[in-house]
């Protein structure tokens, strides 16, 4: 079961439990930026706007200047230049619509975000299909952290997550969702979720993404395995597709989590993933553990990717995010890159540098599971 530590909020909200979320409580502690160390550390002020993300009670270790262990972003924003705007489809539990956090960079399914439109909510027993609420607070979150990394992100809610739903129903979802994220044409989808089971129509529709160029930011999952290993395959990061970069999560330590899926082949890249801070429904924050927050940070480097060089396809920006990763020691052998995410080298990374490279790919094939009536516990934590 996933803890979470948040302030002003009933002990009976503490209790959430699903993919992306794992404790892991016996690592670092988690600081809060000072402005006179953001003086020392940076050699030109942030933009005001990327002050206000630092400065926010929304903003975690993973973006802070004076963490060694962070994802290294104010280099970037430093020498990022926007192009054009960029839609991250995130497909989870919802959102917000009113958090003051995040309520400027929604987008709705019919255009500008409203009260009435903020996304879709694709979960079972739906009620308002254009209102994807967060009753849950994972969606939020997870949107929160690409925020954190993009100001300027657009995020485009989509809904799968219902907790009296069944796995199956779960996963049945999932796909409508993935579906409308692709005839959308969004730039990237965040999906911090994933199960132990295959499904032949989702992979369909991941390769359609493909074919379109759409990147899949994908949680590695949370259940301490090899997932190089065939009875260990996780999905949708399993298939194996060029435009999937599948993300495990490490601490402050630059220790990969225990609760965290790795693989040498099958895992990508690591991304902060332990006890990172980030909004939460009713206008809060809090903390959460998991792969999921890790996706969450490489989306949001993806979304600066696309929106400075709007031409890269997805496979390039897979092999920009993974061949920039900075290397470490600590994640040898638990990811293909051995290393973890550097917003910075990626922003600077000269996508002609790596066009001759082969983009990392696995044949699905090598990775499917006979499917076990009953055995589907699809986009759920163990």
């Amino acid at each position: 079961m996933m803890k979470i530590n948040l302030s002003k909020v009933s002990v009976l909200s503490i209790l959430i439990s699903l993919l992306g979320f794992n404790s892991a409580f016996s690592q670092s502690r988690v600081s809060t930026i000072r402005p006179e160390l953001l003086k020392k550390v940076t050699k030109s002020a942030p933009s005001s706007a990327e002050l206000d993300i630092l400065n926010s009670p929304y903003a975690s270790w993973g973006v802070m200047p004076q963490e060694s262990s962070s994802i290294n972003l104010v280099d970037a924003w430093k020498k990022f230049s926007k192009k054009q705007e960029v839609v991250v489809a995130v497909i989870d539990t919802g959102i917000d619509p009113a958090h003051p956090f995040l309520k400027d960079n929604l987008k709705g399914a019919k255009g500008s975000a409203s009260s009435t439109d903020y996304g879709m909510d694709f979960s079972k027993s739906a009620v308002n299909e254009h209102q994807p609420i967060d009753q849950h607070g994972h969606g939020t979150h997870v949107s929160g952290i690409i925020k954190s990394v993009f100001p300027d992100v657009k995020i485009l809610s989509l809904k799968y997550y219902n907790p009296r739903a069944s796995g199956q129903d779960n996963l049945d979802s999932t796909i409508k969702a993935l579906r409308y994220a692709v005839e959308a044409n969004v730039d990237i989808i965040n999906y911090s979720g994933g199960g132990p089971e295959p499904a032949i129509e989702e992979l369909r529709i991941l390769k359609e993404a493909e074919r379109k160029g759409i990147l899949v930011v994908a949680a590695a999952g949370n259940e301490e395995s090899n997932i190089d290993i065939k009875k260990n395959a996780y999905y949708p990061a399993s298939y194996g597709l060029s435009n999937i970069i599948t993300v495990t999560a490490h601490d402050q330590s630059l220790h990969m989590l225990s609760s965290s899926n790795y693989g040498a082949k099958s895992v990508d890249i690591s991304a902060p993933g332990y006890r990172i801070k980030s909004a939460l429904p009713g206008g809060r924050s809090g903390f959460l553990t998991g792969t999921s927050q890790a996706t969450a940070f490489v989306s949001g480097v993806a979304a600066m990717l696309k929106s400075q060089e709007p031409n890269l396809s997805a496979a390039q920006m897979k092999q920009i995010i993974v061949a920039s990763a900075r290397k470490e020691t600590t994640l040898a052998g638990k990811c293909l890159s051995g290393g973890r995410l550097d917003a910075a080298k990626a922003i600077t990374t000269d996508s002609q540098e790596i066009s001759g490279r082969k983009v990392a790919q696995r044949d699905p094939g090598s990775q499917k599971k006979k499917a076990v009536k009953g055995k589907i516990v699809y986009r759920l934590a163990k």
